[in-house]
């Protein structure tokens, strides 16, 4: 009964501690996540602008705009992390 009782317990301090988070950071890396969301979105469209074109000059130059965009979204997901675990 001992072990169950403490199983019960542990598992309670666990669901507490996963829910520490201020209602400020999760705003914050709600938002970070749906603008990082848009900047892929965006990503995946210049990509496909590039697989359309015929253009072999603007098909590199599209895919490194996509390539940048993905990158600039991996960013504001980091940053958003690192400011809500800062609040």
């Amino acid at each position: 009964m001992k072990k169950i009782a403490f199983v019960v317990a542990a598992a309670g301090l666990m669901t507490l501690a996963a829910c520490n988070k201020s209602p400020e950071a999760a705003a914050v890396e709600n938002n970070a996540d749906m603008v990082a969301d848009n900047m892929d979105a965006t990503a995946d469209n210049l990509d496909a602008m590039a697989d359309n074109t015929s253009n072999a000059m603007a098909s590199d130059q599209l895919e490194n705009a996509a390539d940048n965009m993905s990158a600039a979204a991996d960013n504001v997901r980091d940053n958003a992390d690192a400011v809500a675990d800062n609040m």
